[in-house]
């Protein structure tokens, strides 16, 4: 027992004979508990006893466990209709306050440069509008929910994780963790739909229970791919862990391709596209073509009404049960999950043209859109049974949040991906540093994408990993210009 104990826990925690014996006492009252009662979660009692125990030592292995579960966390219905992502969820919110209180006793542990970096800035003026636009919402209710969620990922998905992630060291970790268990869940998955024949109508199934959706599943592939390419640049050929990676992005492609996702299928083109669009300083030029197109776009579709002429016929906008009739569909406007978006698309943005600055607040646009959709538009899964958003977090933005709202996330995004290209090319960067800064930057390239036909950035899968790219490139730029301040001062 001593020794399995020192194999996975912190070399830090002491294995005095105390807690080994609290622990295994625990262990059959718990075994013992869970056959009378017949409830198998008091079976997890004593993780919850040794994860407590290592929250008190060192918590930073939280940080790396809770990164390791990820894939696996899974949306669990609670009695009275609440929802929870298990054991994802009462992790991120139990490190969240584990850090607000290791803050309240060592509040010199984070740096003044982090908090007056821009990107901190101009993340917590985008925490702040979403706390202005909670007091005045439509909803109070739903929108403090939201905002709760929004501080449990700002504290432990950025702020903890700028804490943890400080090294080579400490970078290595946080991927295999999560290397690991993602290419765990590729090989059951894939495994699992190798026995329905691949069949495109089977996808969404065979993800679960790791996966609401195929798109959650290719999205994370999609997301995590770059930092999989460029980690394995940092072994030498023929050692075990580069090769062990070659596998892994093959896994990865494999995967992505087998979810029939269209989105991920771009997000591995723009990843790659955007790689040269860094590394040439393209990046800036790149996001003023991109604005400058998506304003013309808008200007010609809502002037006139324009956009009222690519309604779609209600008989023929269906669901397809292969991927071939599914891109076919979707050129011609008759692909139901396409449609439906648009469906969504106008009404966010009637809704945008009612309350143009401040929004309607935090979360409410399920409950409110259905008010303002334009019936021409409506698909035969308009009903929305699974209570999904707007699918597209931009539109979702400015929606809930205003104008306001959607510059402020703009700026962030802009913010982040020109820092990453400006910290990319510094000259003091060792190999390692200025790949996983432009892994970083490929992975946050893919979340924005991701998100113009989604909303993603509140879910684990994906929102994760939203703030802690941001927090590397952030580490990285701080010490940066600390070891150039240094190098002048000899």
């Amino acid at each position: 027992m001593r020794q399995f104990l020192g194999r996975i826990l912190p070399k830090s925690i002491s294995f005095n004979s105390g807690f080994i014996s609290v622990l295994a006492v625990s262990c059959l009252l718990a075994c013992l508990a869970g056959m009378l009662m017949d409830e198998f979660i008091v079976f997890a009692l004593p993780a919850a006893l040794l994860i407590l125990y290592i929250s008190v030592v060192d918590f930073r292995k939280l940080f790396y466990l809770l990164f390791f579960m990820i894939p696996f966390t899974t949306e669990v219905e609670l009695p009275g209709g609440l929802q929870l992502d298990l054991p994802g969820e009462p992790l991120t919110i139990g490190l969240m306050l584990i850090y607000v209180v290791y803050l309240l006793f060592n509040a010199k542990s984070i740096s003044k440069d982090f908090f007056t970096h821009p990107i901190t800035k101009v993340l917590f003026v985008h925490f702040l509008w979403i706390a202005v636009t909670t007091l005045i919402s439509n909803d109070l209710l739903i929108s403090s929910k939201f905002l709760l969620a929004k501080t449990w990922y700002v504290i432990t998905f950025y702020m903890l994780a700028a804490h943890v992630l400080q090294g080579k060291k400490e970078i290595k970790l946080f991927f295999w963790g999560i290397f690991l268990a993602i290419l765990l869940t590729i090989v059951v998955i894939t495994l699992r739909h190798a026995m329905v024949g691949f069949r495109f109508d089977m996808i969404n199934k065979v993800v679960g229970p790791f996966y609401r959706n195929k798109v959650a599943y290719a999205s994370i592939l999609s997301v995590f791919l770059p930092l999989v390419v460029f980690i394995r640049a940092d072994y030498r050929r023929w050692h075990w862990k580069r090769m062990l990676c070659t596998l892994g992005i093959l896994a990865f492609l494999i995967g992505i391709y087998l979810t029939y996702t269209r989105t991920a299928y771009l997000c591995v083109a723009i990843a790659f596209g955007a790689y040269f669009i860094v590394k040439y300083r393209l990046t800036k030029l790149t996001l003023g073509a991109g604005s400058a197109l998506a304003v013309l776009a808008l200007v010609v579709l809502l002037v006139g009404n324009t956009y009222l002429d690519f309604a779609p016929e209600y008989k023929k906008t269906v669901a397809h049960k292969d991927f071939d009739s599914l891109i076919s569909a979707t050129a011609k406007g008759q692909d139901v999950s396409t449609m439906e978006r648009v469906y969504r698309w106008v009404a966010a943005f009637q809704m945008i043209g009612e309350k143009p600055v401040l929004g309607f607040g935090p979360g409410t646009f399920y409950s409110l859109y259905k008010n303002y959709a334009v019936s021409s538009f409506s698909t035969y899964v308009s009903d929305n049974p699974e209570k999904s958003g707007v699918h597209c977090y931009y539109l979702m933005t400015a929606v809930e949040q205003g104008l306001i709202g959607l510059l402020i996330f703009l700026l962030l995004c802009f913010v982040v991906m020109l820092k990453g290209e400006e910290v990319y090319h510094r000259k003091d960067l060792d190999p390692f540093t200025k790949r996983i800064v432009m892994a970083a930057t490929l992975g946050f390239i893919c979340i924005a994408a991701i998100n113009i036909v989604n909303d993603m950035v509140e879910t684990d899968k994906v929102g994760s990993f939203f703030f802690v790219y941001m927090a590397l490139i952030v580490n990285i730029d701080i010490k940066s210009k600390q070891q150039r301040l240094e190098g002048e001062e000899d």
